[in-house]
């Protein structure tokens, strides 16, 4: 079985876990596409040529526990918008998508670019301010001395270059399924996606 769901968003609306949540009870595999651009962004961090980098990653690069850090973040923003690196990662994504068994990717741009063809697709989002909130504690609650202010500025400067950049801005596909956590509860936010994709499902 072929069966594919994409999910997009942006960053801490919450896609991750709703695509883990998705993908476990579905029995799926799951692929976040963003560590593929964070293990770039790593190695570029860390000397490399983002091309070079993005066409020489390997699997177990995505096991790199510092893609969570706030700079890789920044740094797979910036990555991204180059249309090589994404090139360059198009296909292994599109091959993970059509696997046999299903799977769930989610990212900025799987429903628009990467799996236009979907059988499921959803675009989590929240406000800027709720996204920062939840990026905030998350830094804290690691041990990172960070204002809201600047966790908040970081926010609204990355979705602007993420919807802003011309290769595969992201928005949210024409059929897509909306989900704003801005003030849902994690297991509300989870039961709307499995709702969504249940939907669809061929099997039961």
């Amino acid at each position: 079985m072929k069966f594919t769901v994409a999910i997009d968003g942006p960053a801490a609306a919450g896609k991750g876990t709703i695509s883990r949540a998705v993908a476990a009870e579905f029995n799926l595999a799951h692929l976040d596409t963003g560590l593929l651009y964070r293990a770039v962004g790593a190695g570029v961090l860390a000397g490399g040529e983002a091309v070079a980098v993005a066409q020489g990653l390997d699997p177990r690069d995505l096991e790199n526990p510092d893609l969570r850090t706030q700079a890789v973040a920044d740094a797979a923003s910036q990555v991204a918008v180059n249309p090589d690196v994404r090139a360059a990662l198009v296909q292994f994504q599109k091959d993970f998508a059509r696997r046999d068994g299903g799977a769930v990717l989610d990212g900025r741009d799987i429903g628009t670019v990467i799996c236009p063809g979907a059988e499921v697709k959803l675009y989590v989002t929240a406000s800027a301010q709720t996204r920062a909130e939840r990026r905030h504690k998350e830094l804290t609650d690691k041990g990172f001395s960070t204002a809201f202010e600047t966790v908040l500025a970081e926010v609204i400067d990355r979705d602007r270059r993420d919807s802003e950049r011309a290769t595969a801005p992201l928005r949210a596909a024409r059929d897509a399924v909306t989900i704003d956590t801005s003030d849902l509860s994690i297991a509300a936010a989870v039961a709307a996606a499995i709702d969504a994709v249940r939907a669809k499902y061929p099997v039961t």
